[in-house]
């Protein structure tokens, strides 16, 4: 809910802000936000131990926020909201190359039902095709990347050192491009910016919470629940529901994605009864 409403935000300041100085207010807050996470350490939370990974993570994931809202620009939240359930889809696939995992027939099967799905919802071909639909896939495989660093990384470095890498290098990233893309916002819009960007910050730290006491795999579900939300502000905000192919192509994504979290869980389990 607190990302959707977000998401909201950005995609009314989209009208009348550059995108890159949108993303710049979010990320100040953000950094802000793991400096006092890692106060105590100041000198330790910037010691990693794959400085290149982290620096990498962080431009995947400032890739994703700035592609996503390129993407909400220019159609409705439930349509980009489906879109970006894409990326577990998404982290199956590159598990292989970059993780070296093994993946079944049937997680293959959910991938490619739930690429079916995206399918159904962008309407490659067709008069209804939107081509900001690309900024979703885009953002969403930036995501999925940055999300297998994050699993390279999690048995050697800590969450708050993470988060302050990622939160630091899309800064500096957004800094080095908000002079050319600038707009004076007027107090409305800094405090919509300002809302969004503690929004964000604070839906990033539930998350973090919410990976320290639950696998990964039991909280995926919950996700799509974003879905529900996104269509209830796109009715409310923006006065726009989405079509008929939108909600089947959003059950088809969510159907594989659940079943890809079973097996997931299921795989989970098998490997702890196989330890010794």
């Amino acid at each position: 809910m607190v990302f959707c409403i977000a998401d909201t935000i950005a995609k009314i300041l989209s009208a009348s802000l550059p995108i890159v100085q949108i993303n710049w207010m979010r990320y100040l807050i953000f950094a802000l936000m793991a400096l006092a996470l890692t106060w105590q350490n100041p000198g330790d939370a910037f010691r990693v131990r794959a400085p290149r990974m982290q620096i990498a993570r962080g431009l995947c994931l400032v890739a994703s926020s700035l592609l996503f809202v390129f993407g909400i620009q220019r159609m409705g939240l439930a349509e980009a909201a489906t879109i970006s359930f894409v990326a577990p889809l998404l982290v199956t696939i590159l598990s292989i190359p970059l993780l070296g995992e093994v993946v079944g027939i049937r997680r293959w099967a959910a991938v490619v039902v739930g690429m079916i799905g995206v399918l159904v919802v962008m309407r490659p071909g067709t008069g209804a095709f939107q081509p900001a639909a690309l900024f979703g896939v885009a953002s969403s495989t930036c995501w999925a990347a940055g999300l297998i660093m994050t699993r390279k990384m999690a048995g050697t470095e800590r969450t708050a050192t993470t988060l302050l890498w990622t939160a630091c290098t899309g800064f500096l990233v957004l800094s080095l491009a908000l002079p050319f893309d600038f707009v004076w916002p007027n107090p409305t819009q800094l405090a919509l910016a300002l809302a969004q960007g503690i929004l964000s910050s604070v839906g990033q730290w539930l998350v973090v919470l919410a990976h320290r006491t639950a696998p990964a795999s039991t909280l995926a579900p919950f996700s799509y629940g974003q879905l529900l939300w996104s269509v209830l502000a796109g009715f409310l905000v923006f006065s726009a529901l989405p079509d008929h192919w939108t909600i089947l192509g959003a059950t088809i994504i969510i159907g594989s994605g659940l079943y890809t979290a079973h097996r997931e869980r299921v795989r989970a389990g098998e490997k702890r009864e196989a330890r010794p």
